[in-house]
């Protein structure tokens, strides 16, 4: 017996939004990717890849998840500690398993952060009983 392809019931265009609080263990000078009491660039992607995650695993079936396969994105401008940062996603490409979003941050200036980023479902059991060798 075969197992059928995986079908994600996902299309272009749809969007997902989440908030973040830019707490200290978020800033540079805590990561050490800089010395400044700003978002770091890797905790604004975190933020991208968290918020892709979150509404593609509400689409997924028992037993699946999503891996981050891809991340291109710029880090337009700095956002304090304290401030609220919103991520939004929208799909823009879903091939088999991989599935393909635009991604952006925006601070209440302005938007920091625009890109690209990719995650591809997994079997969990499948994929960590690989990584296990």
């Amino acid at each position: 017996m075969t197992s059928s392809p995986l079908t994600l019931p996902l299309s272009p265009g749809m969007t997902h939004e989440m908030t973040f609080e830019v707490t200290p263990e978020y800033s540079a000078a805590h990561i050490g990717s800089g010395t400044a009491q700003v978002l770091s660039t890797p905790c604004m992607i975190l933020f991208m890849e968290r918020t892709a995650q979150r509404f593609l695993a509400q689409y997924l079936p028992e037993g699946y998840t999503s891996v981050g396969t891809l991340v291109n994105v710029r880090h337009l401008a700095a956002t304090p500690v304290g401030e609220t940062v919103r991520v939004r996603v929208e799909v823009l490409a879903v091939d088999g398993r991989r599935v393909t979003f635009a991604v952006e941050a925006r601070d209440a200036r302005q938007k920091i952060g625009a890109g690209e980023h990719e995650r591809f479902v997994v079997n969990e059991a499948r994929f960590l009983q690989k990584v296990a060798g």
